[in-house]
């Protein structure tokens, strides 16, 4: 059997490894677009919607919940779309610039309503239950504008990700290029974190002086949708699918749907993948309103136009501590492998959600930052070593089946994992209301002030546990991925 080594001296190996510099910088340029074209929304949706427009916070959740399940048509149609091209720009690329331009148009779209709407009544007579409910028409443009956003997001996203996934097959290179992602992705976490802040500046105020924020958010959102499409470009012009001239030249079958979605799940390493960022994700989404409304009710005591500017601050702080977290467990990853550099993540994130309840205090509030700091710190380790143990996870599966399927494993853990988050999002906003919480007040119950503040700890510790004992139990450690990359280069060459 011939093996990596006497095939590709060790010399050369190293160098083929490598992903140059530009093309790190060109891949993270789609942080730009993943962070904005999916996050953007949920992050100003309850600013705009519930505290601006006045639609009740479990209406504005719910549309956020229903909203992820287009996903699960747009996702796996899209990945299996972009396994199966073939073209001059490769199979991710034409997607990626497409799907890149169409998501900068779209995303001012998204909040191209008025004040002033009305709202449906709905009598409803069960027998059991007699109640008028009042759904306000913002709901349902919520829906409906986003049932046409979400798939446009796909077509950019499920490529891109599938292309992270074959940049490099080196162990220890897949988690540089994921740092160097992370790294980049924090200029638009921080301009997620300034969204609230720029919908209320003084130049958006209306004639009694108060801030529009609807009107804000259309402007942030014309900003942000040009450096998408520009984001988009760079995307393409600088990344080179790695994998491509091997998929041609074995002439790899055509992948069924079946392939992308059921045959998917049945890879065992894969599910432990998929239980950790459905458990990860639950668990920090399920108190991400709350963290804001702790800020604005609790520490600024309903001072909005002060909260958001310590959310600005927060941001920054993220941002910061995100950078400090990617080399620290990059080297812990380099060092004992990704699997203990994942467990650490985990161990740390408890600490930091438990801390939050000393963190967020009216009477210190810039200890504030070290909750999102925290927060950040171990947020950045995980999606980085998330996205490179997931291309671990390919090269397993192509031991197994012989195919590369990258646009089938992104596709399937997209839609799990942002359906977990869409549920606690959803339920972000009745756990509000199950609060006592109110937008007509701006000083809340003390009661309410406490249900949020427990829940914002408690919660996220759960989800953690979960994620913990899947990622303990992930088979696929440093040294069986030499052995699966000696076996497949043995069997179809280097790339």
């Amino acid at each position: 059997m011939q093996t990596a080594d006497s095939s590709t001296p060790a010399s050369t190996k190293a160098v083929s490894d490598k992903v140059p510099m530009s093309q790190k910088f060109g891949y993270g340029l789609g942080s730009l677009i993943d962070m904005w074209g999916h996050w953007l929304y949920p992050t100003l949706s309850f600013q705009v919607f519930n505290i601006f427009l006045g639609v009740a916070p479990g209406l504005v959740s719910t549309a956020l919940m229903i909203n992820r399940f287009f996903d699960a048509g747009s996702d796996p149609f899209f990945g299996w779309l972009s396994d199966n091209t073939r073209s001059r720009f490769g199979r991710r690329r034409p997607y990626i610039l497409i799907g890149a331009i169409l998501a900068g148009i779209g995303l001012p779209l998204l909040y191209m309503v008025t004040p002033g709407w009305g709202e449906t009544v709905i009598h409803v007579n069960l027998g059991f239950w007699k109640d008028t409910l009042h759904i306000s028409y913002y709901f349902w443009y919520m829906i409906a504008s986003s049932a046409i956003y979400i798939p446009v997001m796909s077509c950019f996203n499920m490529p891109w990700v599938s292309l992270g996934s074959e940049m490099t097959p080196d162990y220890h290179e897949r988690t540089s290029v994921m740092s160097i992602k992370n790294a980049i992705q924090k200029m638009p976490e921080l301009a997620m974190f300034f969204a609230l802040q720029f919908t209320t500046l003084s130049v958006f105020d209306d004639a009694s002086g108060k801030p529009n924020i609807l009107r804000g958010a259309q402007v942030y959102c014309v900003i942000l949708g040009i450096l998408m499409i520009f984001a988009g470009i760079g995307v393409f012009s600088l990344v080179r699918e790695r994998y491509y001239h091997q998929v041609v030249s074995r002439k790899q079958e055509r992948i069924s749907i079946k392939e992308t979605l059921y045959k998917t799940v049945k890879c065992k390493p894969f599910r432990k993948v998929l239980v950790m960022v459905l458990a990860y994700g639950i668990g920090t989404s399920m108190v991400a309103a709350l963290g804001y409304y702790n800020t604005v009710y609790y520490v600024c005591r309903g001072d909005i136009a002060l909260a958001t500017k310590w959310n600005t601050a927060m941001g920054i702080a993220g941002m910061v501590f995100g950078f400090a977290g990617l080399p620290f467990f990059t080297f812990l990853a380099r060092r004992f492998g990704k699997r203990h550099a994942m467990i650490t993540v985990f161990v740390m994130a408890i600490g930091a959600f438990i801390g939050d309840w000393w963190f967020y205090n009216p009477n210190l509030p810039i200890l504030q930052i070290l909750a999102c700091g925290f927060v950040a710190f171990t947020g950045a380790g995980f999606w980085m070593l998330y996205g490179s143990i997931l291309a671990d996870v390919i090269d397993y599966d192509e031991l197994d089946t012989g195919k590369r399927r990258e646009g089938s494993f992104s596709s399937c853990q997209s839609w799990i994992s942002k359906v977990g988050m869409a549920a606690g999002a959803g339920a972000s906003g009745w756990i509000l209301q199950f609060t006592g919480f109110s937008s007509k007040l701006s000083i809340q119950a003390p009661q309410t002030i406490l249900m949020i503040r427990v829940m914002l700890s408690a919660i996220p510790v759960i989800g953690l546990l979960f994620a913990l004992w899947a990622i303990i139990r992930f088979p696929l450690t440093h040294d069986k991925m030499d052995e699966i990359r000696v076996e497949l280069e043995a069997r179809r060459g280097t790339v």
